[in-house]
C-alpha cells in the first residue's frame, strides 16, 4: 500500500486490519511506519531501486503517491508521472498481478496539475500488461476542512467558485471502494468514477457549516496568487481548474461507490458527524466574522490545489500533497 499516511490509506489500513487481510504499507522513513501501527516497509518513489524489495511477495498494489507540485514555466512535467510510472514498472518486474490506482476526476491529456499527470500515468498502467483497476474520485471533503490552508483556517469559504456544484466525496468512501478490487476479483480492467451523493455549491456548503461564502472574481483571485509569489504557470493552471469548477465540471453524480461497496457514500452531514472535531472548529467562528476579507491567499490556493490531487504522504487534506 503506497501513500500509506494519507487520507485514503489511513482508512484502508483500518479496514484491512479489521478484516485480518495481510498487507504492508510503504513509508519513506521508519518513524512514520511505526506511527501507523501496521506492518510496513521503507521505500521511496524517488529511488525506484528501493521499491523492488518493498514489493517483493506482494500480489496487489494500491498505487497512490504525492501529487502535483507548483512548477514554473520550463520546469518540465510533474514529478509524480515519473514516480508512479517507475512504481508500475517495478510492480510488473516484482510479479504483482493487479494495480489499483487512485487517480483524479476526468484526467485529460495536457491538462494542468495532477489532471494531466494522472492521464499520463493511467496510459502507462494500461499499457503495462498488468491487471488494473482505476478509481477516479471527485474533490475530497477532507481538503475542504483540514490540513494546511484548509477553509477552517479562516472560518470562511472564499474563491472563484461561482455557482458551480461539486460532488465532494469522503476519503472514507474512496478507501471502502478501493478495498473491493484490492481484496477480490471485482474491477479488473474497470475505471470507477467516485463521487459523493449530492452536488453542492460552495454557498450551500458554507451555509451548512455555519460560515460565510465570498465569491471572488477570477482576476482578483489571480492577482492575489501572484502577490503571494506563486509562479505564473501555477496561476494559469489554478484559474483553469476554478473555471471548470464554476462551470459545473465537478457536479456529475455516479453510482460507482454504491456498486463497489453496496451502500451510498456519505453526505456532508454524515462526514461531519464522523469527524466531530471538524464541527467544533467551525463553531469557533461567527458567521460573517471574516466578511471584510475577500481574495485568495496562498494558503487557500494550496487547499484548492489539494482538491485536484491525491492525498497520500502529507497530512489528510493538506495542500502539501498534492
Amino acid at each position: 500500500m503506497t501513500g500509506a499516511t494519507g487520507s485514503i490509506a489511513r482508512e484502508l489500513v483500518r479496514r484491512l486490519d479489521e478484516a485480518e487481510i495481510p498487507f504492508r504499507a510503504l513509508v519513506r522513513d521508519e518513524a512514520r511506519g511505526e506511527a501507523l501501527g501496521c506492518p510496513y516497509v521503507v521505500g521511496d518513489f524517488d529511488r525506484p531501486e528501493t521499491l523492488a524489495a518493498a514489493f517483493a511477495g506482494a500480489d496487489r498494489l494500491l498505487l497512490n503517491s504525492a501529487g502535483a507540485i507548483p512548477l514554473a514555466e520550463g520546469e518540465g512535467p510533474q514529478p509524480m508521472i515519473r514516480q508512479q510510472n517507475d512504481a508500475i514498472d517495478v510492480a510488473r518486474a516484482a510479479g504483482i498481478s493487479r494495480v489499483v490506482k487512485i487517480s483524479v476526476l476526468r484526467p485529460a491529456e495536457g491538462a494542468g496539475l495532477s489532471v494531466g499527470a494522472h492521464w499520463e500515468i493511467e496510459r502507462h498502467l494500461k499499457a503495462s500488461g498488468l491487471e488494473w483497476t482505476i478509481l477516479q474520485p471527485s474533490a475530497f471533503l477532507q481538503n475542504m476542512v483540514t490540513g494546511d490552508g484548509g477553509m477552517a483556517a479562516e472560518g470562511r469559504i472564499a474563491g472563484p467558485y461561482g455557482a458551480g456544484r461539486v460532488a465532494y466525496i469522503d476519503a472514507y468512501d474512496i478507501a471502502a471502494s478501493a478495498a473491493v478490487p484490492l481484496t477480490g476479483e471485482v474491477g479488473a480492467g474497470r475505471t470507477y468514477v467516485l463521487t459523493g451523493p449530492e452536488a453542492l455549491t460552495h454557498g450551500e456548503i458554507a451555509e451548512r457549516l455555519g460560515i460565510t461564502y465570498h465569491d471572488v472574481p477570477p482576476a482578483q483571485a489571480a492577482a492575489g496568487l501572484r502577490a503571494n509569489g506563486l509562479p505564473e504557470r501555477l496561476v494559469a493552471e489554478l484559474l483553469a481548474l476554478w473555471a471548470d469548477m464554476a462551470a459545473g465540471g465537478l457536479a456529475d453524480l455516479t453510482e460507482d461507490v454504491q456498486e463497489l461497496t453496496g451502500r451510498r457514500p456519505r453526505t456532508l452531514e454524515e462526514f461531519l458527524r464522523a469527524h466531530p472535531h471538524v464541527s467544533k472548529v467551525f463553531s469557533m467562528f461567527e458567521a460573517g466574522g471574516e466578511a471584510g476579507r475577500v481574495g485568495t491567499s496562498s494558503a487557500q490556493a494550496r487547499t484548492d490545489l489539494a482538491r485536484w490531487t491525491t492525498p497520500s504522504s502529507a497530512a489528510p487534506g493538506s495542500g502539501a500533497n498534492p
